[in-house]
């Protein structure tokens, strides 16, 4: 690429005095972020009833949430009061690996609360001999090394390709984009891409799907009371795992099909919905919906009640 390897941000350009209003809410979005999901980490680090598998999955969705966010909010808020948007190859490949990362452990992570939730429900006088806190700490680890491994070979391979352009119509990097912009054969590029696809949705989606496909049909066999309570315990889990595929179909859409006529703002929300939405709706969620996580969020914003 002429002029070494810099990509120009060109949704940037020409924002004017909106890009002010633009940092605010972004910067206040951010703080949200931070705050709720810092009060479930808490929240559950601090309080020993809370150290349970089902919550400590959800401690650690809240850490993905944080590093994955970072990779997105400062970069951009920086670059809403920049008067120049470029990035270099390097910082923008580490930008690609950090956002989806992040993706990759979210699902992984959801996989892993579908089967605990399938051995509670399934076999529950089974379940602490199965979900051991040894098999919590090497699935997580597991799950959480592939995916990085994965991308991190991804992004090596894009830092070899020869680029032949530099603007890049998004306002985060994005790998795809990137690739698109190289002038030489990108065939190692695209089923290393399809590779990193089936390992890290695919698979882990469908063992998602298997988990709650089963949990419906021990439930239909079971009575009311039981069915109950099964169905308080998963559809915290089921809403977080919709509202996040939702996002990630949004951003695959826009991004792989160019021919959608949507205004400009509403197709930048929707490609940013996965890195904005589930963040801080999750926290929410869990917040709402599982009081021993309530109670102990009440006591920490309020010690004295």
């Amino acid at each position: 690429m002429e002029n070494g390897t810099y990509f120009y941000f060109m949704l940037f350009e020409n924002l004017g005095y909106i890009r002010y209003g633009f940092f605010s809410l972004g910067f206040m979005l951010y703080c949200a972020i931070i705050l709720f999901n810092v009060l479930i980490m808490l929240a559950i680090f601090l309080e020993r009833t809370l150290h349970q598998p089902m919550y400590i999955l959800i401690l650690c969705l809240s850490v993905n949430a944080m590093f994955g966010t970072a990779g997105f909010f400062p970069r951009v808020l920086t670059d809403l009061l920049s008067d120049t948007h470029s990035i270099s190859l390097e910082a923008c490949v580490l930008q690609c690996i950090v956002i989806f990362m992040y993706v990759a452990n979210e699902y992984m992570i959801l996989m892993i609360m579908a089967f605990d939730r399938f051995v509670a429900i399934c076999k529950p006088l089974r379940y602490y001999n199965i979900i051991t806190p040894r098999f919590l700490t090497v699935s997580v680890v597991i799950n959480l090394a592939c995916p990085m491994i994965l991308l991190t070979i991804n992004g090596f391979l894009s830092t070899k390709l020869k680029i032949c352009g530099n603007k890049l119509f998004k306002v985060y990097c994005h790998n795809y984009e990137v690739v698109k912009l190289s002038c030489e054969k990108t065939i190692i590029n695209n089923v290393f891409g399809l590779v990193i696809l089936i390992t890290t949705t695919v698979i882990p989606l469908s063992l998602i799907l298997y988990s709650y496909v089963r949990i419906i049909i021990i439930c239909q066999r079971s009575s009311a009371q039981f069915k109950s309570k099964a169905f308080q315990t998963c559809i915290p889990h089921i809403v977080v795992l919709l509202n996040f595929s939702i996002a990630i179909i949004s951003e695959v859409t826009l991004s792989r099909i160019v021919n959608l006529d949507l205004p400009t703002g509403l197709s930048v929300f929707l490609s940013l919905e996965f890195l904005i939405i589930p963040p801080i709706l999750n926290p929410l969620v869990y917040a709402l919906n599982l009081p021993d996580i309530r109670k102990k969020i009440i006591s920490l914003i309020n010690p004295f009640r």
